[in-house]
């Protein structure tokens, strides 16, 4: 009888940042992401408006869209709050070193999210979707010192 073949860290952790995604307020895109250090998860985060402000969803208006801003220009301009961001807050309140974390996102992150993790010491970006080609952000990552990689189901085995 052969014994079935186990999901991968990767694709465990994956499916927790689509799962958290979910929970997203934002009417463009959902985002999830999950922190983990050491095969443990100690945040997560979806991006959506800021703690006890009203939602896109809840009203039915994007402020980008209204405005016509194309996809990946003037964040500035969106009241969400980005997964990774979110995510790195959650540590920071529940008091989790974020130093040498790893964090998977359902989405490749944007230029403020990619300084952010390099600031907040995560070791390795694992991402999904890349939707916009967002070149500077990659570059960013890669000269502060982190990994990147595309995650691709079921690599890396039962690691």
């Amino acid at each position: 009888m052969s014994t079935p073949a186990r999901p991968s860290w990767d694709d465990i952790f994956m499916q927790v940042a689509e799962v958290v995604a979910q929970r997203s307020t934002c009417l463009r895109r959902n985002v999830g992401a999950v922190l983990v250090k050491d095969k443990h998860i100690i945040a997560t985060g979806y991006n959506g408006a800021p703690a006890g402000m009203e939602h896109c969803i809840d009203k039915g208006v994007c402020l980008r869209e209204e405005l016509g801003v194309p996809s990946g220009e003037k964040y500035e301009l969106c009241k969400s709050v980005h997964a990774e961001q979110n995510t790195i807050i959650q540590a920071a309140i529940y008091g989790q070193n974020t130093r040498g974390a790893e964090i998977y996102i359902t989405h490749a992150p944007c230029m403020i999210c990619a300084k952010i993790l390099v600031n907040a010491g995560v070791r390795k970006v694992i991402y999904k979707e890349n939707l916009i080609s967002d070149r500077l952000a990659m570059d960013i990552l890669i000269d502060g010192g982190v990994l990147v990689e595309n995650y691709s189901p079921g690599k890396n085995g039962g690691r």
